[in-house]
């Protein structure tokens, strides 16, 4: 066992297998039965952060940035769904759960700012990348007065089929760097008192020890939110907090307890 940054013992990590994550869904969509209105509390906040963007970027005429603006917000989903680990933990260990205690908890650990600083700079680093691709490839002043024009010339020119092509290389490979950064820190750091910097080396052995089924998991955690984003983001209520308690049990699956 090595010693972490904080000079205590790193968190013991166990392979995983593709059972586990259909077990940790099943206990994630027990938890959200069992605790519903805090599940589409905090699916809620997720649903009307996707709105928000959509009516943002339609009254400040950038409708264009619609589609890179909602799939870099599932980059910071770990920070939104801290919430729904406090909920699993809590009714893990049969403690009262209520908006104030799960409050307490989450500003009682500091490091989970820093967590959440990593998350919203790779959020920026996302769109500062996309305002760099359309400048390059779709001209530096390039300007769309609807999301369907915008599709016609991503959709119908080479530059435009460049564009989404390399545009969505680039998201899938920062989301599988942030996603092997937090899929284990944010609950670690929630469940003990370690540093952020052990928690993202801890979350990054996790996915290099059970590559397949921790690849795997990002994948179902990405078609889940897409699919449920479509109908006007309202199957978020749902995916959202299920996949959030899901993420606790499959914590509590890889980081063996002390």
């Amino acid at each position: 066992m090595t010693a972490s940054v904080s000079g205590r013992s790193d968190p013991v990590v166990r392979r995983i297998t593709t059972a586990d994550i259909a077990e940790a869904l099943t206990q994630g969509l027990r938890d959200f039965q069992a605790q519903p209105l805090f599940g589409l509390a905090f699916g809620l906040i997720y649903v009307l952060g996707g709105v928000s963007i959509v009516l943002c970027v339609t009254a400040f005429g950038m409708v264009y940035l619609a589609y890179p603006l909602a799939a870099g917000f599932a980059l910071i989903g770990p920070f939104v769904a801290i919430g729904l680990y406090e909920v699993s933990r809590r009714r893990e260990l049969g403690q009262p759960i209520s908006y104030a205690a799960i409050w307490r908890t989450i500003t009682s650990r500091a490091e989970i700012a820093w967590m959440a600083f990593v998350t919203v700079f790779f959020f920026v680093i996302w769109m500062y990348q996309i305002r760099l691709l359309i400048a390059l490839l779709l001209g530096l002043n390039a300007s769309f007065s609807s999301f369907k024009e915008f599709m016609t010339v991503v959709l119908t020119t080479n530059e435009g089929l460049l564009f989404l092509a390399i545009g969505n290389l680039d998201g899938a490979a920062l989301s599988l760097v942030l996603f092997s950064l937090t899929v284990v820190s944010f609950p670690l750091l929630l469940d003990r008192d370690v540093d952020f910097v052990t928690a993202m080396i801890t979350s990054v052995r996790a996915v290099v020890n059970s590559p397949g089924p921790m690849i795997g998991w990002a994948a179902v955690i990405t078609v889940l939110l897409i699919v449920s984003a479509l109908p006007y983001f309202l199957g978020l209520l749902v995916t959202v907090p299920v996949l959030g308690h899901a993420t606790w049990h499959l914590y509590r699956r890889i980081v063996a307890p002390t």
